[in-house]
């Protein structure tokens, strides 16, 4: 049902000098990248065939105490993996098509951390590249 680590979301104050960063200085390419009214909002960059580390830039007053906002769980069917959770009694949102192409539900472990859990499509921007515009 699980097939690995999707990736990890990371809020960030610099996007531009993250970007030198992971890019410039370590060699990570980036994917795709989130646009919000034409601006650049955020980007994934990939670490390996299926991994990558997903950064949005964000106002350091909004910041959480930890800059890491969640992390992403690939599955084979968000079907099967939202009908184990809801049957163990744990909250599950609404199955929805992403902004990026890839079916997704959210819930939260038992620690209270974030996890998005992803179904991805042949339309799926982690496979495509190309430009995400977010919608919320």
């Amino acid at each position: 049902m699980i097939k690995g680590l999707a990736h990890i979301c990371i809020n960030t104050t610099d996007l531009q000098k993250t970007e030198w960063f992971y890019c410039d200085v370590l060699g990570l390419k980036k994917k795709f990248e989130f646009t919000k009214e034409g601006k650049v909002t955020g980007f994934y960059v990939r670490l390996c065939e299926g991994n990558y580390l997903e950064f949005f830039e964000t106002n350091e007053k909004f910041r959480n105490e930890s800059p890491i906002n969640h992390f992403c769980i690939e599955t084979e069917s968000i079907d099967d993996i939202a009908t184990v959770l809801s049957a163990n009694l744990i909250e599950v949102t609404d199955k929805k098509l992403g902004c990026d192409n890839s079916w997704q539900i959210w819930t939260e472990d038992p620690n209270g951390i974030k996890i998005e859990f992803h179904e991805y499509t042949k339309e799926s921007l982690q496979y495509n590249g190309g430009t995400c515009e977010i919608d919320w």
